[in-house]
């Protein structure tokens, strides 16, 4: 095994974008725990909750371009540039003032962190053999609770001292994993023109759509369980909040591990799809098992509910491998941004629209419906004899 699938360093460019991701998603996701300090600034919830969602926003908008900019120019300089300039808009925002030059900020600060996103991906796919890309793109996807998690961790304490101390700590953060990416990392050698020019745009079949699709299909379980499980567990089951959220932090812990255990299942197994198709119809029976319990007012409610945050998420990293693997070297970030955008902007919309079902009918309602996604998904996902299942492509 030569450097470029083999040693240390693989091992060490992981670890250098698993920070520079963890970083990106700290202020991508995070900033919902800056909005007390928001409406301490005098703005409403929904001013500041809006204010939150411009990096989202950004992000959404650019994922794509920044996917094709790694396929033409590599990842270590997109990745660095990217975080870098993000980090320099939020630290220039600590001096802003005024709602819309907030927002711009933001949006432009989730527009160029969005670079983690693809350029992360196609470093797995360039560095790691095909027996260990499960386990490193599931590693990889830990990165967006990590950095939620470091955000709820930060964010309110920092905002005690003013709004400015916070940015700056998140800018901070992205200008040094910026740094280390140029220190770290270097761009996996890439094969010449051959095989992969050959071979063409891959969205000329459906295999690449189809893992879209499937994917997309996955993320509206997911977020119906996690938006609302404190709502479901404190309405419905009578828990206090403080003690609820310490159960629902370990299932967050719970689903990271998920994901790297379906990631090594599928390295053993030789298959993304197999396994991804197999987890889906598991979904499937936990949100049965939920939304019988909610429509019973049965504690076996609660189990399901827990035992459903860590099954729904569990097949992001499978869904993430899957595309850079068929895509190959050429097309990865394209392929990786599209696969983003695309769930991004489902997520975005579960939230409203599972919030009016369950206001309009109930829990058990919601996760009902919730059951067919994973189902039609698992129908969606490719066959394992398609080229999609190829761990050996074009990488």
């Amino acid at each position: 095994m030569d450097d470029s699938q083999g040693g240390r360093r693989r091992w060490l460019v992981l670890a250098v974008g698993m920070f520079a991701m963890t970083s990106g998603c700290a202020f991508q996701f995070g900033l919902p725990y800056l909005i007390p300090a928001l409406r301490d600034e005098g703005l409403s919830l929904s001013r500041a909750a809006m204010l939150a969602a411009c990096p989202t926003v950004g992000l959404v908008l650019t994922l794509t371009p920044w996917g094709a900019a790694a396929d033409r120019w590599g990842e270590r300089w997109v990745l660095a540039s990217g975080l870098g300039t993000g980090g320099l808009v939020l630290l220039g925002a600590t001096a802003v003032r005024g709602t819309v030059a907030l927002g711009a900020c933001f949006l432009l600060a989730g527009a160029a962190g969005a670079s983690a996103h693809a350029s992360s991906g196609r470093l797995i796919l360039g560095w790691f053999p095909p027996e260990e890309r499960g386990l490193a793109m599931g590693l990889r996807q830990t990165s967006l609770p990590l950095g939620v998690a470091v955000a709820a961790l930060l964010l309110p304490p920092l905002a005690g001292h003013g709004r400015g101390t916070a940015l700056a700590v998140l800018g901070g953060l992205s200008v040094a994993a910026a740094l280390l990416v140029v220190l770290a990392v270097r761009d996996p050698a890439r094969a010449g023109g051959g095989a992969d020019e050959r071979a063409g745009n891959p969205y000329r079949t459906p295999v690449l759509w189809r893992l879209h699709g499937a994917a997309t299909l996955l993320v509206v379980p997911q977020f119906t369980v996690s938006v609302f499980a404190l709502v479901f567990l404190v309405d419905e089951r009578g828990w206090s909040p403080s003690a609820a959220g310490p159960v629902l932090a370990c299932v967050q812990v719970a689903g990271a591990g998920a994901r790297l255990a379906a990631g090594r299942w599928s390295d053993v197994a030789g298959s993304r799809v197999g396994p991804m198709r197999r987890l889906a119809w598991t979904a499937s029976g936990v949100l049965a098992v939920l939304a019988a319990g909610a429509f019973a007012g049965s504690g076996v409610a609660v189990a399901a509910l827990l035992a459903a945050g860590v099954v729904t998420v569990s097949t992001n990293g499978l869904s993430f491998t899957a595309v850079a693997e068929y895509a190959g070297p050429a097309w990865a970030g394209r392929a990786l941004g599209v696969h983003t955008t695309v769930q991004n902007a489902v997520a975005a919309c579960v939230g409203p629209g599972a919030g009016a079902l369950i206001g309009a009918t109930g829990f058990g309602w919601a996760y009902a419906l919730a059951v067919t996604f994973p189902l039609v998904a698992a129908a969606v996902v490719p066959t394992p004899h398609e080229k999609s299942d190829r761990l050996t492509s074009r990488a």
